[in-house]
């Protein structure tokens, strides 16, 4: 049997996942309702966090079909599968058209000299535009420096949701054959060689209670056997060795127990406790390596700490540094794209692709009962040749052209730089090259301005020269000066001042924020504080007490809202912002001391 190894690569939100649940569907490899996004978090959001194996079989041929992350902050994920595939599918939205991640991916794809196969998905969309999407990602591929093959692509137009494919618009078709017809068409066979000896490279790890640690990755010649004696080699050389105690394939979204498999397939072995992405597995000591897995550098970090509010410990089952240092330890064997420094004793520093990898990382802790405590995400500055240089992003945005001035002048202010800009249908798309500093805090913002209609997004591009000083905030913080229950009577008088994040009967402490001031100014509160009663009546004093909903704290939101001198409290059940220092004096004193 022939098998062919595609992944299915986009901009977020085009149909990635859709679409490969529909071709497991119709293969008959799932039943309905059966998604690859199987993790809370991905079904939740609506996104793809971690890259996924199946397969499907049609026309005996085993498709072996890798559904990657289509948001940037993964970008990681993205970049070790391509490595193990034969060819690509580039989903592009026959609306939008190509998207900053679109152009990422692609970008990744074309450099390793894969042939992308294009699919143009949501054609049925009211303003689908497929014949100018398919010039504008032809425009695209030539930017890329595509060569002549990779021009030539074969472009397939689909209806995901409704598992609709067909190689014309005109065609009448009734589900994806067609486009399975072209990856047999386009997708060369995989390689395999079985008569030299086995050499196989994770690109994927993954955790199981009862095997440990397994390696998800490509066998590039010869054949692995369950039980069989391997040697792991680094790209520098360095060996050790190890035993397959067990080998899986994937049938749909299951794993397959085999005895054997052979040079092409994408397998899953245990066994080898201390596997990384990137290393070779292979037969002899004396073969050569495959050639490392190469990953973009972090591009943000914070410090995580120990919770030591005055609710430290109510909520939370793991809350000791050791705790806290064995799951970063964990998180690391399979997140790519983080980095931690174990350095210092009483913290760590995470480094990340940006606010949504930390922030998810963050989120799977505390509903795992971790209590933590992070500082305000900062980029990383490198210094070149006496040169301070900063991470800078392509930020492009669609968005209603009533909208677009109060968005463009808040980019400017940011430090943003407009490359370019068009409008059509009422939407205006405009592209900035952006400090990613300018961009920290900045969703939040926009999705307020635009009434949840605008769309952004951004890829990282390089490091360039420092931009300055960015002002951002106009708002400050409302600080608890006591602890206890906040009554209403006092969140009525304080909602005028600016924003709660509280409600009433919520519990605060002295040093926690509980709001923030329309005017910038930081402003020392008592929402415990009721009302004074006496036996005098007066006209006015038994006014209808009306609050405002608070506005709920997020983990994304509160890494967008803190400000340098606080931290985000993170629990099982609560998010908190509070200031480093708790009590006023404190703060007194490390202001003196700055």
């Amino acid at each position: 049997m022939e098998i062919r190894n595609i992944a299915i690569i986009a901009h977020v939100d085009h149909g990635k996942t859709t679409l490969t649940d529909a071709l497991m569907r119709q293969t008959g490899m799932v039943g309905e309702g059966v998604s690859m996004d199987s993790n809370a978090l991905e079904l939740e959001r609506g996104i793809t966090i971690y890259a996924k194996n199946t397969s499907v079989f049609y026309k005996n041929t085993k498709i072996n079909i890798v559904d990657t992350p289509g948001h940037a902050d993964f970008g990681s994920e993205v970049e070790r599968v391509l490595r193990s595939i034969d060819t690509v599918l580039l989903l592009v939205d026959a609306q939008e058209g190509p998207m900053p991640q679109t152009r990422f991916v692609l970008k990744k794809s074309l450099e390793l000299g894969l042939k992308p196969i294009v699919v143009l998905n949501k054609i049925d969309k009211p303003a689908a535009r497929p014949k100018e999407v398919h010039d504008e990602v032809f425009e695209l591929f030539f930017e890329l420096g595509a060569t002549d093959e990779q021009l030539n692509f074969t472009t397939v137009y689909a209806i995901g949701r409704q598992g609709i494919a067909k190689r014309t618009l005109e065609e009448d078709s009734k589900d994806l054959t067609p486009l399975l017809d072209v990856i047999l068409e386009q997708v060369p066979p995989a390689q395999a060689n079985t008569s030299v000896p086995l050499r196989m490279q994770p690109f994927n790890l993954g955790y199981d209670n009862f095997l440990g640690r397994l390696a998800i990755g490509r066998i590039y010649e010869g054949t692995i056997h369950a039980g069989e004696a391997v040697v792991i080699k680094k790209s520098n050389g360095e060996t050790r060795t190890g035993r397959i105690t067990k080998l899986c394939t994937h049938e749909g979204t299951e794993r397959k127990e085999v005895a054997e498999a052979i040079a092409g397939d994408i397998v899953m072995v245990a066994g080898l406790p201390d596997i990384y992405i990137g290393e070779t597995i292979c037969a002899n000591a004396d073969q050569e390596p495959l050639p490392a897995i190469k990953i973009d550098e972090p591009t943000i970090s914070l410090n995580l700490l120990v919770n030591d509010s005055s609710f430290a410990g109510r909520e939370g089952k793991f809350v000791t540094i050791r705790q806290i240092r064995d799951r970063l330890e964990r998180e690391l064997e399979v997140n790519v794209g983080l980095r931690v420094d174990f350095s210092a004793m009483d913290s760590f520093k995470v480094y990340g692709r940006g606010e949504l990898h930390i922030s998810i990382l963050l989120e799977q802790m505390r509903r795992e009962g971790f209590e933590l405590q992070v500082s305000q995400p900062q980029v990383i500055i490198k210094e070149e040749k006496g040169v301070k240089l900063e991470p800078y992003e392509e930020l492009i945005i669609d968005v209603p052209t009533e909208c677009s001035g109060v968005v463009i002048e808040k980019i400017n202010k940011r430090k943003g730089l407009m490359t370019n800009m068009k409008e059509e249908h009422g939407i205006t798309r405009v592209v900035y090259e952006i400090p990613t500093r300018g961009l920290l805090g900045f969703r939040g913002q926009f999705t307020v301005d635009t009434k949840g209609e605008g769309i952004l997004s951004s890829r990282f591009i390089e490091f360039r020269p420092f931009a300055g000083e960015i002002k951002k905030r106009d708002a400050g913080s409302m600080v608890s000066m006591a602890s206890g229950k906040a009554l209403g009577f006092s969140l009525w008088n304080l909602q005028e001042r600016g924003v709660l994040y509280i409600g009433p009967a919520t519990e605060v402490y002295e040093g926690m924020v509980v709001g923030n001031t329309s005017k910038g100014d930081e402003m020392s509160v008592n929402p415990t504080k009721g009302k004074q009663l006496t036996n005098m009546r007066a006209s006015g004093s038994d006014e209808a007490v009306t609050l405002v909903p608070p506005f709920e704290l997020t983990i994304e939101r509160g890494l967008e809202l803190m400000n340098g001198d606080e931290y985000l409290e993170i629990t099982p059940k609560s998010v908190r912002l509070r200031k480093q220092y708790l009590t006023e004096l404190d703060r007194v004193k490390a202001q003196r001391k700055n």
